[in-house]
C-alpha cells in the first residue's frame, strides 16, 4: 500500500490561529508539567499486570489543554491519554498526549514530551511536540515544520538516509514488541540487527530527532493514538514516511514505522515482513 501523502491544508480553519493554540498549549501544559519535574511527584500505575504510569502532572495538563481548545473551538472532537473522549460535530478533532514518556518523566530523563495533533475528517493535519525542560519546540503545520528553542527558529528536514545499513534506529524499548499478548521480537531482530545503530529510550523524542535529521528510523508497536498523531504531520513535512507496519495509515496507532525516506521505508517494511 502507498502511503496516504500529506493533508494538502487545514480546511476552514486559519493557519495562524492553529499555530498560536498549538504554542499557547504547549505554554499551558508546561507551567503545570515543569514545576513537577523532578519533585518526586506521586505515581499511579494504569495496568494491573506491568507498569503504565500516570501522575498529577498528567491530568492537569490535560485538563488545561482540553479547556483552551474547548474554548477556541467548541464544535471540535477532543482525544486525549487520560480522561474521555469529547465529541464534536466539526470534522477536526484534537489528539492530546499531556506527557508521551511517563516513564521518562518520573524517573528524570528529559525525553518526554507533551504531544499535541489536529485531524481534519481523520487526516493529520497540524502536530507539536514540545519539551519543556530544554525548552524545545517542534511544530508542524501544512507545508512546514519547524525547530523552536528561545530565538532559534530552523526548518525541520529529515537526514535523506536511504538503507538499512546506514540508518539510525531507535525504539522506545524492545518490550513494545512482547506487550499485550504479541510476540514480535523475531521482526524486531531482524531489523535491529540490520542497521548501523540503535538506541532506546526516547520516547516522543525520538520521532522529533528524526524529524530534524538526526534519527533515521522508529519501529515501534502498539502505539495508541495519541503517541503518534500529533508527530505525523511533523515527520512528512520534514520529508519523512510513517504508516502502519503493513503500510497504512498511522493515524490510530498500531504498529507504526517512521523513516527519514521513502526507500528507507520501503526497506522497512520488506525487513519487517521477513
Amino acid at each position: 500500500m502507498t502511503p496516504t501523502p500529506p493533508a494538502a491544508s487545514l480546511g476552514d480553519l486559519s493557519i495562524d490561529l492553529v499555530r498560536q493554540t498549538l504554542l499557547d498549549a504547549a505554554e499551558i501544559a508546561a507551567a503545570i508539567t515543569l514545576p513537577r519535574f523532578r519533585q518526586g511527584i506521586a505515581v499511579d500505575n494504569k495496568w494491573t499486570d506491568g507498569f503504565d504510569p500516570v501522575t498529577e502532572a498528567d491530568r492537569e495538563a490535560e485538563r488545561v489543554i482540553r479547556n483552551l481548545l474547548g474554548e477556541r473551538f467548541p464544535d471540535h472532537s477532543i482525544l486525549g491519554e487520560e480522561m474521555d473522549d469529547k465529541a464534536g460535530t466539526a470534522p477536526y478533532a484534537w489528539i492530546i498526549d499531556p506527557i508521551d514518556g511517563t516513564r521518562a518523566f518520573v524517573t528524570g530523563v528529559p525525553v518526554w514530551g507533551t504531544l499535541i495533533g489536529l485531524t481534519l475528517d481523520g487526516r493529520a493535519v497540524a502536530g507539536l511536540m514540545a519539551q519543556p525542560f530544554t525548552g524545545e519546540i517542534y511544530m508542524s503545520l501544512p507545508g512546514e515544520a519547524h525547530y523552536h528553542r528561545g530565538a532559534e527558529h530552523l526548518p525541520l528536514k529529515t537526514s535523506g538516509v536511504t538503507e538499512l545499513g546506514k540508518a539510525k534506529l531507535t525504539t522506545t524499548s524492545p518490550d513494545l514488541f512482547l506487550r499485550q499478548g504479541r510476540d514480535l521480537t523475531a521482526e524486531w531482530n531482524r531489523i535491529e540487527r540490520s542497521v548501523l545503530t540503535t538506541r532506546y529510550g526516547l520516547d516522543c523524542y525520538g520521532y522529533a530527532l528524526l524529524a530534524a535529521g538526526h534519527i533515521d528510523l522508529v519501529v515501534e508497536a502498539g502505539l495508541k493514538n495519541v503517541d503518534i498523531c500529533p508527530l505525523i504531520p511533523l515527520i512528512e513535512n520534514a520529508g519523512g514516511v510513517v504508516t502502519t507496519w503493513d503500510g497504512g495509515p498511522a493515524e490510530l496507532g498500531g504498529n507504526c514505522v517512521a523513516a527519514a525516506t521513502p526507500e528507507l521505508h520501503a526497506a522497512a517494511l520488506a525487513m519487517l515482513k521477513g
